[in-house]
Protein backbone atom coordinates (compact mmCIF):
# COMPACT_ATOMS: atom_id res chain seq x y z
CA UNK A 1 0.00 0.00 0.00
CA UNK A 2 1.15 3.50 -0.91
CA UNK A 3 0.66 5.73 2.52
CA UNK A 4 1.16 9.53 2.44
CA UNK A 5 0.93 11.92 5.01
CA UNK A 6 0.82 15.67 4.19
CA UNK A 7 1.51 17.86 6.60
CA UNK A 8 1.53 21.38 7.93
CA UNK A 9 -0.01 23.50 9.89
CA UNK A 10 -2.79 24.60 7.92
CA UNK A 11 -4.24 27.83 9.29
CA UNK A 12 -6.51 28.05 7.85
CA UNK A 13 -6.06 24.86 5.06
CA UNK A 14 -6.58 26.52 1.75
CA UNK A 15 -7.98 25.59 -1.65
CA UNK A 16 -3.84 25.47 -2.96
CA UNK A 17 -3.49 22.85 0.16
CA UNK A 18 -7.05 21.16 -0.84
CA UNK A 19 -5.56 20.99 -4.85
CA UNK A 20 -2.48 18.87 -3.52
CA UNK A 21 -4.67 16.85 -1.13
CA UNK A 22 -6.76 15.66 -4.05
CA UNK A 23 -3.69 14.90 -5.99
CA UNK A 24 -2.19 13.25 -3.78
CA UNK A 25 -5.37 11.27 -3.32
CA UNK A 26 -5.28 9.96 -6.79
CA UNK A 27 -1.69 8.97 -6.38
CA UNK A 28 -1.43 6.98 -2.73
CA UNK A 29 -3.98 4.73 -1.62
CA UNK A 30 -4.47 6.47 1.38
CA UNK A 31 -3.08 9.95 2.48
CA UNK A 32 -3.28 11.12 6.03
CA UNK A 33 -3.55 15.61 6.17
CA UNK A 34 -1.09 16.16 9.23
CA UNK A 35 -1.97 19.08 11.45
CA UNK A 36 1.03 19.89 13.06
CA UNK A 37 2.41 22.06 15.81
CA UNK A 38 4.96 24.22 13.99
CA UNK A 39 7.19 26.41 16.90
CA UNK A 40 7.89 29.65 14.96
CA UNK A 41 3.66 29.89 14.14
CA UNK A 42 1.07 31.28 16.21
CA UNK A 43 -1.67 29.19 15.71
CA UNK A 44 -5.51 31.60 14.93
CA UNK A 45 -7.39 28.43 14.77
CA UNK A 46 -7.98 25.63 17.29
CA UNK A 47 -6.26 22.86 16.17
CA UNK A 48 -9.60 21.11 16.87
CA UNK A 49 -11.80 23.44 14.85
CA UNK A 50 -9.69 23.12 11.86
CA UNK A 51 -8.91 19.16 11.49
CA UNK A 52 -13.03 19.00 11.73
CA UNK A 53 -13.67 22.15 8.55
CA UNK A 54 -10.68 20.05 6.79
CA UNK A 55 -12.76 16.35 7.68
CA UNK A 56 -15.93 17.82 6.59
CA UNK A 57 -14.40 19.01 3.25
CA UNK A 58 -12.81 15.81 2.48
CA UNK A 59 -15.88 14.75 2.77
CA UNK A 60 -17.66 17.34 0.60
CA UNK A 61 -14.97 16.59 -2.12
CA UNK A 62 -15.68 12.86 -1.83
CA UNK A 63 -11.92 12.06 -0.87
CA UNK A 64 -12.46 8.87 0.77
CA UNK A 65 -8.86 7.78 0.97
CA UNK A 66 -7.68 11.16 2.70
CA UNK A 67 -8.05 11.32 6.80
CA UNK A 68 -6.86 14.06 9.17
CA UNK A 69 -5.04 13.80 12.29
CA UNK A 70 -2.71 15.96 14.41
CA UNK A 71 0.82 15.38 15.87
CA UNK A 72 3.05 17.07 18.49
CA UNK A 73 6.13 14.57 16.82
CA UNK A 74 8.17 15.58 14.42
CA UNK A 75 6.68 14.88 11.24
CA UNK A 76 9.28 11.90 9.74
CA UNK A 77 8.42 10.51 13.52
CA UNK A 78 5.23 10.45 13.14
CA UNK A 79 5.44 9.03 9.61
CA UNK A 80 7.52 6.32 10.97
CA UNK A 81 4.58 5.53 13.57
CA UNK A 82 1.60 5.61 11.07
CA UNK A 83 4.01 3.39 8.77
CA UNK A 84 3.83 6.02 6.30
CA UNK A 85 6.49 6.30 3.34
CA UNK A 86 5.47 9.05 1.57
CA UNK A 87 5.53 12.89 2.63
CA UNK A 88 3.71 15.42 0.24
CA UNK A 89 4.78 18.83 0.19
CA UNK A 90 2.86 21.73 -2.00
CA UNK A 91 4.74 23.69 -4.07
CA UNK A 92 3.70 27.41 -5.31
CA UNK A 93 7.10 28.73 -6.46
CA UNK A 94 11.12 28.06 -6.82
CA UNK A 95 11.33 29.66 -2.55
CA UNK A 96 8.89 27.03 -1.39
CA UNK A 97 11.26 24.25 -3.52
CA UNK A 98 14.61 25.52 -1.96
CA UNK A 99 12.84 25.48 1.82
CA UNK A 100 11.39 21.96 1.06
CA UNK A 101 14.73 21.01 0.20
CA UNK A 102 16.63 21.35 3.36
CA UNK A 103 13.70 20.21 5.37
CA UNK A 104 13.09 16.62 3.01
CA UNK A 105 17.11 15.90 3.82
CA UNK A 106 16.92 15.88 7.54
CA UNK A 107 13.17 14.13 7.22
CA UNK A 108 15.08 11.36 5.24
CA UNK A 109 18.26 11.62 7.72
CA UNK A 110 15.55 11.01 10.52
CA UNK A 111 13.46 8.31 8.49
CA UNK A 112 15.59 6.78 5.68
CA UNK A 113 12.14 4.85 4.31
CA UNK A 114 10.53 8.28 3.57
CA UNK A 115 10.65 9.68 0.41
CA UNK A 116 9.73 13.26 0.19
CA UNK A 117 6.79 13.95 -2.89
CA UNK A 118 6.21 17.37 -4.42
CA UNK A 119 3.04 18.35 -5.93
CA UNK A 120 2.18 21.83 -7.25
CA UNK A 121 -1.23 23.45 -6.51
CA UNK A 122 -2.92 24.75 -9.09
CA UNK A 123 -4.39 27.53 -6.58
CA UNK A 124 -0.72 28.57 -5.96
CA UNK A 125 -1.01 32.36 -5.45
CA UNK A 126 -2.50 32.86 -1.80
CA UNK A 127 -0.39 31.08 1.28
CA UNK A 128 -2.70 30.75 4.62
CA UNK A 129 -1.12 34.09 6.01
CA UNK A 130 -2.28 35.97 2.98
CA UNK A 131 -5.76 34.65 3.43
CA UNK A 132 -5.50 35.78 7.04
CA UNK A 133 -4.39 39.03 6.16
CA UNK A 134 -6.66 39.51 3.56
CA UNK A 135 -9.68 38.83 6.12
CA UNK A 136 -8.13 40.63 8.69
CA UNK A 137 -8.95 43.92 6.12
CA UNK A 138 -12.67 42.58 5.12
CA UNK A 139 -11.80 40.99 2.13
CA UNK A 140 -13.97 38.11 0.45
CA UNK A 141 -11.60 34.90 1.19
CA UNK A 142 -14.27 32.68 -0.79
CA UNK A 143 -12.38 31.71 -3.69
CA UNK A 144 -9.42 31.04 -1.31
CA UNK A 145 -10.59 28.59 1.08
CA UNK A 146 -12.99 25.18 1.19
CA UNK A 147 -16.55 26.58 2.24
CA UNK A 148 -16.11 24.95 5.65
CA UNK A 149 -12.86 26.55 6.23
CA UNK A 150 -14.62 29.65 5.23
CA UNK A 151 -17.10 28.84 7.61
CA UNK A 152 -14.95 28.34 10.55
CA UNK A 153 -13.07 31.55 9.10
CA UNK A 154 -16.29 33.01 9.86
CA UNK A 155 -17.60 31.43 13.37
CA UNK A 156 -14.28 32.47 15.26
CA UNK A 157 -14.62 36.40 13.84
CA UNK A 158 -18.23 36.66 14.79
CA UNK A 159 -17.09 34.71 18.40
CA UNK A 160 -14.65 37.99 18.37
CA UNK A 161 -16.57 40.65 17.74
Amino acid sequence: MKYAVYPGSFDPFTNGHLDVVSEASKLFDKVTILLSNNSQKKKFYSQKDMISAIQKTMIRQGLKNVDVQESSLLTAEMCRKLGATYLVRGLRNATDYAYEEDIAKVNNQLNPQLTTVYLRAVHDIVSSSLVRELWSYGHDISSYVPKDVLDLIQSVSQSEA
